[in-house]
């Protein structure tokens, strides 16, 4: 005996999207999941031979582990406990803020992505804009780092590009990890900063709370000896300088070290410098105010006009190119050993003495950045045209700049040209300040200063004049 059973369309919609949703879950991420971790495995294999640099285990941790670690860290549910009591509101709710940024503050750092995709892209992508140069490293910068000590690069805030610039040119020795405020927090840029690394943050913020969440990842990833990199000045350069640090991320860093401990942490000072900013007009219109606070439309705004205009000048064959882009890497400092040249011990210091003690170091790493600074061709072409007096024809100001650079090298400056390519890198650079209109030609084909772009002008020459006053200093 035959029959049929009728159902209505609505249910049978829903037992075809469940059976499909089971197969999915029991077959299909299964198989995906199997796969990602053949890739990721891969590419932490391929690191550990072909770069002899072995990932720390809290970079391969999974992303929820790190998060409950650190929602549930004795010195995080104690603040939890001071600040529900100050509040006069329950624990739960303070724990409810922790978990918001905690999610919001681990990466979720995917080794196949990092050195696969993300290097490659990052490669291309600056080689699109660049020229891009290691232009000098001191020997034990980027030698074999011991394997009981935390990395951290100490760097200058030119662009947004110095993240790639540093990852790009670091990568064969370390998985650098980011703190990324801002931009970084907008969609799709903080999905892909995760996966590389990075960790999210809120700048500026007030809240006791955060800062203590921030300040334990920051501890358990140093502890951990992840390399990180930070911004000395916490923000992009407004006047092309290095500026006076912001130690807070460094203070983070250096709390819990205790100079008879096993653990070392090397504080490697790295100076970045541009022929062309990205943002170098932004910065320098905003030079006093501070436009982060525009929010993602301007951010996203912005970005996508500089880069569609750029894709159309490549189009109508007029690119040339933003020059060179190049980093300098100093010689790493030894926390253990500056601590022990000055008698201390940061992990016993009250607040006072600490800060003061940080506010040492951190400005004894800044001036090692200022000394490290790459001399290129439009920094210090702007320079010399500043500082000319008469005027002068090309051949003058591509003449009077060399000897500059001659002069910088013999104190112990690093030039980010090649050796024996000086002569047309300048030439170069002239072209690129008369194509991004920074100079023009009077009737007598003097070399002046456009008018109104002075201050751009200075922007550049700026890095370079820094670098001129503390060699002159040494």
């Amino acid at each position: 005996m035959s029959g049929t059973i009728a159902l209505p369309i609505w249910l049978a919609v829903v037992l075809v999207a469940l059976a499909a949703l089971a197969s999915i879950n029991h077959f299909f991420l299964p198989a995906l999941r199997w796969l990602v971790r053949r890739y990721v495995n891969s590419a932490i294999k391929d690191v550990n031979t072909r770069f002899s640099l072995e990932l720390p285990t809290f970079q391969l941790t999974k992303r929820q582990v790190l998060i409950d670690r650190l929602t549930y860290d004795p010195v995080v549910m104690a603040a939890v406990a001071k600040t529900a009591d100050e509040r006069g509101v329950t624990r739960d709710g303070v724990m409810a803020e922790v978990v918001i940024f905690a999610r919001e503050m681990v990466p979720a750092f995917n080794a196949y992505f990092y050195f696969r995709l993300g290097y490659r892209l990052a490669r291309r992508f600056l080689r699109a804009f660049y020229r891009v140069r290691l232009g000098w490293a001191h020997e034990a910068a980027l030698a074999e780092f011991p394997p009981n000590a935390a990395v951290v690069f100490f760097i200058n805030h030119r662009s947004n590009m110095d993240y790639l610039l540093v990852t790009y040119l670091a990568s064969r020795k370390a998985a650098v990890s980011y703190g990324a405020g801002e931009w970084a927090r907008i969609w799709p840029f903080r999905s892909i900063l995760r996966l590389a690394g990075a960790y999210i943050l809120r700048r500026n913020t007030k809240d006791p709370i955060y800062r203590v969440v921030l300040q334990r990842y920051v501890q358990m990833a140093t502890a951990a000896a992840v390399p990180h990199a930070i911004f000395s000045e916490g923000q992009l350069s407004r006047n092309g300088m290095v500026n006076a640090p912001k130690l807070g991320m460094l203070g983070y860093i250096c709390r819990n070290f205790d100079v008879d401990g096993e653990f070392d942490i090397l504080l490697i000072p790295v100076a970045t410098n541009f022929d062309r900013v990205v943002e170098e007009r932004t910065l320098i219109a905003n030079a006093e105010t501070d436009f982060r606070g525009r929010g993602a439309r301007f951010v996203i705004g912005s970005t996508g006009f500089f880069v569609l205009r750029q894709i159309w000048r490549k189009l109508t064959g007029r690119w040339k190119g933003f020059g060179m882009a190049c980093a300098n890497f100093g010689e790493p400092v030894s926390l253990r050993s500056w601590s022990r040249q000055r008698n201390l011990n940061l992990k016993s210091l009250e607040h006072e003495p600490y800060f003061a003690a940080i506010e040492a170091l951190g400005s004894e790493l800044s001036e090692q950045v200022v000394s490290v600074v790459p001399i290129l061709p439009v920094p210090l072409l702007a320079m010399a045209l500043l500082e000319a007096d008469p005027p002068l024809g090309v051949d003058g100001l591509i003449e009077k700049a060399h000897r500059e650079l001659e002069h910088l090298c013999a104190r112990g400056g690093h030039a980010g040209m090649k050796p024996g390519t000086e002569a047309q890198s300048l030439k170069d650079g002239v072209e690129l300040m008369r194509e991004v209109g920074l100079i023009t030609f009077d009737a007598q084909q003097m070399v002046a200063p456009k008018t109104g772009e002075e201050g751009l002008l200075q922007y550049h020459a700026n890095s370079i004049i820094q670098l001129k006053s503390s060699l002159l200093q040494e």
